[in-house]
């Protein structure tokens, strides 16, 4: 996700944090904890143990494959849904949840026979006929309908399924995926997708992956998208409008589908022109690009504020810049590829595709990342890029503010210029290749780093993405 813009700024109403007192040791062995115990018994957890949002995911399974069914009228803002999930039990199931927030759901099963369910807040409380052995694969059917409404984050800020005057803007980072599907949404939990959405003719249906099908009849046109690849929830997307649509495949194969509102078509035609050369310059930064497909959605939704990195396939609420672009498409190896295994990790998505961007000035002609770093050096002590670590924001209200962008930047400059460029570039081609299609924390990053370079590192990442307060020394 880019900074938000001015107009829907994600702020804080919490005091900065102070300097974390204590011993190196002591403090990187607490940045560098694990996630809470797993759900035990017979009933699924509520949440998947994440601190910044307790009641994201669940326990007691895992999904294996997202089959979403949806008709949506933009006309009266209805959708029809049907969901299918395959999933495996990781214990014995007489009970378990899906995130699902509003909506109204009509009909559950479990293995093709009827399930009793009951809703708790955002939770879809399912009790199968038949208990679910542990490592049993299993199916759940859910038909639900209704309006979808996005959901307001921690810092006041919308995700979700966000309506336009022409449709539907669908990002869903940290916890919206909830508001269109149902979902086992921790990042944890990554899935391949098949999302068939049907629409007014007039209108397309863009989702992530690639299209398998079109077809109109009836003045409706069904949309059929497969993304094969493992995906976490909050990175589907399956956003409705009026779209000027443009296919292509870049000589390194990427099949690419952009869809641009013919509103932003002019200021989004440059930028969308250097797709193709920013995937090949990251591709040989970072390693082999991670996707069968590419591209982008562009849109007009003014009350958004922000772009996103929906899997292969970002959304932009207007026409991005060039920064924004290299920005998203970096999170497709750092993000979406490699995701996140806490959101309290969240620097390793986001201080990633902000270096991206760093580095891409640096490499055509602009600011130098050692420029860029010394500016925000400069900044004084007071500052709010200095509140708080950046591997460990302290609360979901807080994970994308600058820290965690620019400060997450400019712990990974100071890293390459410890290691050098050559270790430092080995580092991240191998971060995203032992990572690939997984998951990664920050724990495993600095002992990645730690290994490829031979250097002791315990002080570099105490200090900057361990501790709040300005650094004596950049």
């Amino acid at each position: 996700m880019t900074p938000p813009r001015p107009h829907t700024r994600r702020r804080s109403t919490v005091l900065p944090r102070q300097a974390v007192a204590g011993t190196v040791p002591v403090a990187l062995a607490a940045l560098l904890a694990a996630a809470g115990p797993a759900a035990a018994g017979t009933v699924g957890a509520s949440g998947a143990g994440d601190p910044y949002f307790p009641l994201e995911g669940n326990g007691g399974y895992d999904v294996c494959h997202y089959d979403l069914t949806l008709g949506y009228t933009p006309g009266s803002r209805h959708l029809d849904g049907q969901a299918v999930l395959r999933a495996r039990a990781t214990q014995r199931l007489t009970r378990f949840d899906l995130d699902l927030q509003g909506l109204t759901v009509t009909a559950v099963t479990v293995d093709h026979q009827k399930a009793s369910f009951r809703r708790d807040g955002q939770e879809l409380v399912v009790s199968p006929r038949h208990a679910v052995r542990k490592g049993q694969a299993f199916r759940v059917g859910v038909s639900y309908q209704g309006t979808p409404k996005p959901v307001t984050d921690p810092d006041g800020s919308l995700d979700g399924w966000i309506p336009t005057d022409d449709g539907a803007f669908v990002a869903g980072e940290p916890q919206g995926a909830m508001t269109w599907f149902p979902a086992n949404s921790h990042p944890r939990d990554k899935a391949s997708y098949d999302v068939t959405i049907t629409v007014p003719q007039d209108r397309t249906a863009v989702s992530n992956g690639v299209l398998v099908s079109r077809k109109t009849a009836h003045g409706h046109t069904l949309f059929h998208w497969r993304q094969s690849e493992p995906m976490a929830a909050y990175l589907a997307t399956a956003t409705v409008g009026k779209f000027d649509v443009e296919q292509y495949t870049t000589p390194d194969g990427i099949k690419v589908f952009n869809a641009v509102d013919p509103r932003e078509a002019s200021a989004a035609a440059p930028v969308l022109k250097k797709l193709p050369s920013v995937l090949a310059w990251e591709s040989r930064l970072f390693g082999p690009y991670p996707f069968r497909a590419g591209g982008a959605i562009v849109d007009k939704a003014t009350n958004v504020g922000y772009a996103l990195e929906t899997q292969t396939r970002p959304v932009y609420d207007r026409a991005p810049d060039v920064s924004t672009l290299v920005h998203e498409s970096a999170h497709q190896w750092f993000g979406d590829s490699v995701s996140l295994t806490r959101w309290q990790d969240i620097w390793l998505n986001e201080g990633f595709a902000t270096y991206a961007e760093w580095l891409y000035s640096e490499q055509h002609g602009g600011t130098t990342a050692q420029q860029s770093f010394d500016s925000l050096y400069a900044r004084p002590v007071s500052d709010g890029l200095w509140a708080f670590p950046p591997a460990d924001p302290g609360s979901g209200a807080h994970i994308f503010d600058t820290p965690v962008y620019a400060r997450g930047a400019m712990a990974l400059h100071r890293l390459r210029t410890t290691v050098g460029d050559a270790v430092f570039f080995r580092i991240l081609r191998t971060w995203a290749a032992e990572h690939r299609g997984g998951h990664g924390t920050t724990a495993q990053f600095v002992r990645l780093s730690e290994r490829l370079s031979g250097k002791d590192l315990g002080v570099l990442f105490h200090t900057w993405i361990g501790t709040a307060g300005k650094p004596t020394a950049p």
